[in-house]
């Protein structure tokens, strides 16, 4: 296999449940060492597709190619994978050691070898004396440093995340996310996440599969997906959107309101034909405050919401006809301008930032 191909090609791959389709003609290339998160809301499909190509739910057509094989429709134990589950799904009448040893077992490898493999294990998660305790005598975050040992011990040439870290605390998710991370990175193993939260993946991937209905919304770099989103769909799943009816006006004008206002021509807008109904779209982060030659409004300040390291504003214009803005400004500059309920402000939306989708 070229360094070019692929190292896990999936091809037109569709699984049904009787009636209800789970996937539908799924299409993706994933190359060798990429930190892949499959990222939707709860029953779009990732956690299928996940199972897929481990072979857990063996598709209704199509193909999944891993490392220039055919594994199709082999089971489970002919694939070359480790897998990780939200559950840590350890042996709970095993110590630690023997949870880690137990596919280096099964490979019928020599005792020395596993010992050694198992001390290296535990020392590369960062709990090299824990190797004696049991499960139950272990935090959430120990035990699935243990389940992630586990699923690399024998060295698999791709890792399966599914949700691994939703059932554990916000401060110790974090703190495991980053350790993963630098985990892959040391192995340079491929690994596949699912999750439905989007911190996760925008900190961990190097790029998102954003699923809904099956369906591969947008394939993209964190990047990409955050200031790129390629459909309505994806704008609003990321992060915070204003979307605000609108008329596309020409190429790069669209008329909000009493306003036009230059915009991006991304997102397919430029296929978008004049007098069409749309939706503009904005972040609050992306709107600034303070004169501009273009792309101006004369805002209220209606309401103030303190969120710690920023301030989030609702925002109102006689000329956006009673449409109501969401705008995060930073708390330095709330105090900069003193800004609070009823202030008037003048503001601005860049155009490369305001995005425009079809109704």
């Amino acid at each position: 296999m070229s360094q070019s191909e692929p190292y896990l090609k999936i091809g037109n791959l569709t699984k049904r449940f009787g009636d209800f389709t789970a996937l539908s003609d799924v299409t993706l290339a994933v190359f060798e060492g990429e930190f892949v998160c499959f990222l939707g809301p709860s029953g779009c499909g990732k956690t299928t597709l996940l199972r897929a190509i481990a072979g857990l739910d063996i598709q209704t057509y199509g193909t999944v190619d891993q490392a220039g094989r055919d594994v199709s429709s082999l089971p489970p134990a002919e694939r070359d994978f480790g897998i990780v589950f939200q559950s840590y799904a350890l042996f709970p009448n095993l110590t630690i050691e023997k949870n880690i040893a137990y596919g280096l077992e099964n490979l019928k490898q020599p005792a020395s070898k596993i010992r050694d493999r198992v001390a290296e294990l535990l020392q590369l998660v960062g709990m090299p004396e824990q190797g004696k305790k049991y499960p139950a005598q272990l935090s959430g975050g120990q035990q699935q440093r243990v389940a992630l040992a586990r699923a690399i011990a024998i060295s698999p040439g791709l890792l399966l995340l599914d949700e691994p870290l939703s059932a554990l605390d916000a401060k110790v998710r974090v703190k495991l996310r980053h350790e993963i991370k630098e985990l892959q990175r040391k192995l340079g193993i491929t690994t596949i996440m699912v999750t439905h939260d989007q911190e996760e993946a925008l900190t961990m991937a190097d790029r998102i599969v954003v699923i809904n209905n099956g369906l591969i919304e947008q394939v993209g770099t964190p990047e990409q997906i955050y200031r790129e989103p390629a459909t309505r769909f994806v704008a609003d799943f990321i992060g915070s959107m204003n979307f605000l009816p609108a008329t596309k006006v020409s190429k790069n004008k669209v008329r909000i309101g009493q306003l036009e206002f230059s915009c991006s021509d991304a997102a397919g807008s430029a296929e978008i034909t004049p007098d069409q109904p749309v939706h503009a779209a904005i972040r609050p982060e992306d709107i600034l405050v303070g004169d501009a030659s273009s792309n101006y409004i004369d805002a209220t300040v209606d309401s103030i919401e303190f969120l710690g390291s920023f301030v989030r504003a609702d925002l109102s214009s006689p000329q956006l006809d009673g449409l109501i803005l969401l705008a995060d400004f930073s708390a330095n500059r709330v105090r900069s301008e003193n800004l609070s309920a009823g202030s008037h402000i003048r503001i601005s939306l860049p155009a490369e930032s305001l995005l425009i989708y079809a109704e």
